[in-house]
C-alpha cells in the first residue's frame, strides 16, 4: 500500500521543488521509503512506499521497464501477480513486487488488455515515453483512491487530495453540487470531489493524458452493471449445497491469494459473518494463530468485542481487543478532517480509524470482511424490502401515502412515549421504526424507496444557498439497472454506490493514516461473479440474509456463536451531540459562522440543532455531515 502523485505541465516550474511539496503530504500512505522521478520537459512522478512485498531496492519506484519506454508509480495489490510471472520465460526478474509484474505485462502485452490481466486492488499512473501520454487506472471496485485535474497548464493527480492543493495556483473553490451529495450520502461519489475541477477517477475506469494538448480521455474497462449482465447469460446451475460448497471454495481461493506478504498479517474481527468466515478460512491456511483485532465498548448496546473473543478462542486466533472509553473516542474527533482528507461522515469513521491504530501495532496487513453484505444480501434494508416493500406495494399509493405523512409528523419521542410502555423493552425506539415505515408508504416506488433509505437528508441542495445537487446513478432519470428484482436492484446500486463512496473510503483513509494495509477477500473478481451469479434466494432464504455465507461459516463457527442481530459499526453519536460535542457542535454550526461563511441556511440548520437538543427529534443523521464538513473547512483554513 502506498501513496503516488505526480504532474504533466506547459508551465515554467521548478519542477522536483513542486514533487516533493506534494508527495511529502502522502508520507502516511507509504513510510517506509519515498522517490521521485523527473523529466525536464516536464514531467514529474512520486511514491511513498507502505514495503509489503519485496522489501528491497528491487521493488522502489517509480519504476521503469526495461525497455525504458514505460514509469510506474503503483499503489495496491496485484493478488495473481506470480501466475501472471509464469507468461514470461527468462525474463530475468530483478525482484519479486508486483509492481515489476505490472510493467512486464505492459510492455508484453500493452497496457488496456494488462488492465483485464490484474486482479487486485489498485490505483497507477503510467508514463508512456513513445507515445507521449500519461495513464491512470483504477481498479474494478475502488478500493484504492486516485484525484486528478487540470490546474492551468498542467494535469495533476494524487492519491489524496493534499497533494494536489499542493500544487501551486491551485485554487480552493467549493463545488457545491458535492456539498448535497455529502449531506445525501455522507460521502462524495465519484467523478466528484469537494472541490470544482478535481475529480475522482471511477471504479474500473482508465484515462489517457496527451502531452502535447493536455487531452483527457476516459474509457471503462469493467463495470458493475456489465458483470451483472454477463451473470444473467451464466446463472449459477447448482443446488443450494452446491452453491455453499463453492461459496467456501472460491471465497477461501481469493483469501489464500491476498495472504501473500512479506510483513506480519492478521485481520479486522467483529465476530460477524463476514469477518468470521475470512478469520477461519485465514487460519486454515496459516501454521500459526493468525492475529486478529477488534474493538470494544463499555456500552453494551454497541459493543461486539465480547462476541468477537468467543469466536477468535473457537477458531483459535491470536486475538487482541481493545475497550475504549468515550473520551477515546471523542478525541479522535479532531483529526477527522486530516484523516479523511474531504469531507467524510460515516461515523463509524471513529471506531475504524482506532481498531486500525491498534492493528498496525502488531501488524502491516489487516484482510477484511467488506463487501460481504453487498454480495451476499446481508443488509437489513434487503431483507426489510423483502418481507414489507412487496406487500405494502400492493395497495395503492393514494391510499398509503397520507398514511406515511402522518406517521412522519409525529415526533419520535412522541411515538415512544405514547406506545413504548405497551410494546415493551425491544421497541423502546418505536418512533423511529415509525419513522422509517412512513418512507415506506409514501414512496412510489422501489427506486424511490431505496434513495430514501440510504439518504441522510431527501432534498439536500434545499440546504445549500445556491444549491444544487450533481446527479449520481441514484437519481439518474429512467433508472440504471433494469429487468431484476427489487432487492436485487438495490443490491446493485449499493456495490456501485455505498460499498466504494463509504465503506472502501473509510476503511482505506483509517487504514492508511495508521500506515496499515487493509485488504477485501470478497472483491476478488471471481468472487464477484460468482455471487452476482447466484439466485436470490440462495442469499436471502428463510428470512435470513447471506445464506450462503453463513452456511459455509457454520462448517468453522457454531451456529450459536454467529446468529444474533446486526450490530453494525456505530457510536451514540445522537447523545454526544447533546453531551460531549454540544459545545464544539454549536461553535461550528453558529448562525453567525453559518451566515459569514455562506454555505448553508441558518435557519436550517440552527432549527434541527434546536430540535435536537430539546429532544423533540433526534437529527444527528442529518447534522452530522453538516458538522463534518464544517470542521473540514475549518481545519482548511
Amino acid at each position: 500500500m502506498c501513496g503516488i502523485s505526480g504532474f504533466i505541465t506547459k508551465q515554467e516550474l521548478n519542477l522536483i521543488s513542486t514533487i516533493n511539496s506534494m508527495h511529502v503530504l502522502l508520507n502516511h500512505r507509504g513510510p517506509d521509503d519515498s522517490n521521485v522521478w523527473i523529466d525536464e520537459k516536464g514531467i514529474a512522478l512520486a511514491h511513498n512506499r507502505l514495503s509489503v512485498i519485496d522489501l528491497s531496492d528491487a521493488g522502489s519506484q517509480p519504476m521503469h521497464s526495461k525497455c525504458r519506454r514505460y514509469t510506474l508509480v503503483f499503489n495496491g495489490e496485484i493478488y495473481n501477480h506470480n501466475e501472471l510471472r509464469r507468461s514470461f520465460k527468462d525474463y530475468g526478474w530483478l525482484g519479486h513486487s508486483d509492481t515489476e509484474t505490472i510493467i512486464a505485462c505492459i510492455s508484453e502485452f500493452g497496457f488496456i488488455k494488462s488492465l483485464s490481466m490484474l486482479k487486485g486492488m489498485f490505483a497507477f499512473a503510467l508514463w508512456d515515453n513513445k507515445e507521449n501520454k500519461l495513464f491512470l487506472a483504477r481498479d474494478r471496485m475502488g478500493e484504492k483512491p486516485l484525484y486528478y485535474g487540470k490546474i492551468k497548464d498542467s494535469f495533476v493527480f494524487g492519491s489524496e487530495l493534499s497533494a494536489i492543493k499542493a500544487f501551486p495556483d491551485f485554487k480552493p473553490l467549493i463545488d457545491r453540487g458535492s456539498l448535497a451529495l455529502l449531506l445525501r450520502y455522507n460521502s462524495i461519489p465519484a467523478p466528484y470531489s469537494i472541490y470544482k475541477d478535481i475529480q475522482k477517477l471511477s471504479p474500473g475506469c482508465y484515462l489517457s493524458i496527451d502531452f502535447k494538448t493536455l487531452k483527457v480521455s476516459e474509457d471503462v474497462y469493467w463495470s458493475v452493471k456489465n458483470a451483472h449482465n454477463d451473470s444473467l447469460n451464466q446463472p449459477f446451475q447448482g443446488d443450494i449445497k452446491s452453491a455453499i460448497n463453492e461459496t467456501e471454495k472460491v471465497l477461501e481461493k481469493s483469501i489464500v491469494s491476498q495472504m501473500e506478504s512479506d510483513v506480519p498479517l492478521g485481520s479486522f474481527l467483529s465476530g460477524g459473518v463476514d469477518s468470521s468466515i475470512v478469520t477461519a478460512l485465514m487460519q486454515k491456511h496459516s501454521k500459526n494463530p493468525i492475529k486478529t483485532f477488534s474493538i470494544g465498548f463499555y456500552d453494551k448496546s454497541f459493543n461486539e468485542a465480547e462476541h468477537a473473543r468467543l469466536v477468535a478462542n473457537h477458531i483459535g486466533t491470536d486475538h487482541t481487543d481493545m475497550y475504549v472509553s468515550e473520551k477515546d473516542l471523542l478525541d479522535v474527533i479532531p483529526y477527522l478532517p486530516k484523516i479523511y482528507d474531504e469531507p467524510f461522515a460515516d461515523s463509524s469513521q471513529i471506531p475504524t480509524y482506532l481498531v486500525s491504530k491498534i492493528a498496525k501495532q502488531k501488524v502491516t496487513v489487516c484482510l477484511t470482511g467488506d463487501a460481504g453484505d453487498e454480495l451476499f444480501g446481508g443488509y437489513n434494508r434487503y431483507l426489510f424490502t423483502d418481507g414489507l416493500w412487496n406487500k405494502i406495494d400492493k395497495i395503492p399509493y393514494f391510499l398509503r401515502s397520507p398514511l406515511g405523512n402522518i406517521l412522519q409528523t409525529v415526533p419520535i419521542p412522541t411515538w415512544n412515549l405514547l406506545l413504548g410502555p405497551f410494546l415493551g423493552k425491544k421497541y423502546s425506539n418505536i418512533g423511529s421504526k415509525l419513522h422509517k415505515g412512513s418512507n415506506v408508504l409514501s414512496s412510489k416506488g422501489i427506486d424511490e424507496l431505496y434513495l430514501k433509505l440510504v439518504s441522510q437528508i431527501d432534498s439536500p441542495e434545499h440546504w445549500i444557498v445556491d444549491g444544487v445537487e450533481h446527479v449520481t446513478p441514484l437519481t439518474k432519470e429512467g433508472g440504471y439497472f433494469s429487468e431484476t428484482s427489487s432487492i436485487e436492484k438495490m443490491m446493485l446500486h449499493d456495490m456501485i454506490g455505498y460499498l466504494p463512496t463509504d465503506i472502501l473510503t473509510k476503511v482505506d483513509r483509517a487504514g492508511m493514516s495508521a500506515s496499515l494495509e487493509t485488504r477485501c477477500p470478497f472483491l476478488d473478481t471471481k468472487v464477484i461473479d460468482f455471487a452476482l451469479s447466484l439466485p436470490l434466494d440462495y442469499k436471502i432464504n428463510k428470512k435470513t440474509g447471506k445464506y450462503v455465507l453463513r452456511e459455509a461459516l457454520y462448517k468453522h463457527v457454531p451456529k450459536e456463536l454467529i446468529d444474533r442481530p446486526k450490530m453494525g459499526f456505530g457510536v451514540p453519536l445522537g447523545d454526544w451531540l447533546r453531551g460531549p460535542l454540544k459545545s464544539w457542535a454549536s461553535d461550528l454550526i453558529s448562525q453567525s459562522r453559518l451566515e459569514n461563511e455562506g454555505y448553508f441556511h441558518p435557519d436550517i440548520v440552527s432549527k434541527k440543532w434546536d430540535e435536537h437538543l430539546s429532544g423533540l427529534h433526534d437529527w444527528h443523521h442529518q447534522l452530522w455531515p453538516v458538522l463534518m464538513f464544517q470542521a473540514w473547512l475549518e481545519n482548511e483554513k
